[in-house]
């Protein structure tokens, strides 16, 4: 995580014990460097500036990083943006249509924020069953069968969030965030994550 405010760093820092916290500036191309932007899965800009968030989240994917969110409060910059180098923009606006649509869903999806003007989604599922009764519980990423243009972003287990990889294995309970590029696949992964005694 990276925090331009010094002492809000230091709060982050004290507060967030499996998070390494910097002090800095996101867009500070050095910084980036050295941390390695090249080998992030996803870089996710969340400030109250839009500007900032843009051109950090535009540094980072220009400097490597596979995939950039960013939040944007002017809900018109979202579709300016939305399909360019910006891999996913979000606007605090989609808010309450994510908790209304998180009612609506089947299995245990316990999170959606509707994305490119409701074409596509965000989705957080949760895991249940074992490797007998779940088609991902016991399984990792890659052996997953997932939707077509479905991306599994990270997966959240108790305090740690961690970054999605083709190795990384599927656990009971884990909340599950993907991205879906079109959301006529809804329902297939909805049923990718219902538990069933017949599934074999």
């Amino acid at each position: 995580m990276i925090e331009r405010d010094q002492q809000r760093a230091a709060e982050l820092a004290e507060k967030l014990q499996n998070t390494i916290v910097f002090f800095g500036d996101a867009s500070d191309q050095e910084l980036l460097a050295e941390e390695h932007i090249d080998q992030v899965d996803l870089f996710i800009a969340v400030t109250n500036d839009d500007e900032a968030n843009i051109m950090s989240a535009m540094l980072a994917k220009r400097m490597g990083a596979k995939k950039v969110m960013v939040l944007i409060q002017r809900r018109a910059y979202v579709d300016l943006v939305q399909g360019s180098v910006i891999d996913i923009a979000i606007s605090p606006q989609q808010a309450t249509i994510s908790a209304l649509l998180s009612h609506v869903r089947k299995a245990d999806i316990v999170g959606v924020s509707s994305l490119r003007r409701g074409v596509a989604e965000a989705i957080e599922a949760v895991a249940h069953g074992d490797e007998s009764t779940s088609r991902v519980v016991g399984r990792v990423i890659d052996e997953i069968k997932l939707p077509p243009g479905t991306i599994i972003g990270a997966v959240v287990r108790g305090n740690d969030v961690m970054i999605a990889n083709d190795n990384l294995r599927i656990e009971q309970g884990d909340h599950v965030i993907m991205f879906l590029t079109d959301k006529k696949f809804i329902t297939d992964v909805e049923r990718l994550f219902q538990p069933s005694p017949f599934f074999l």
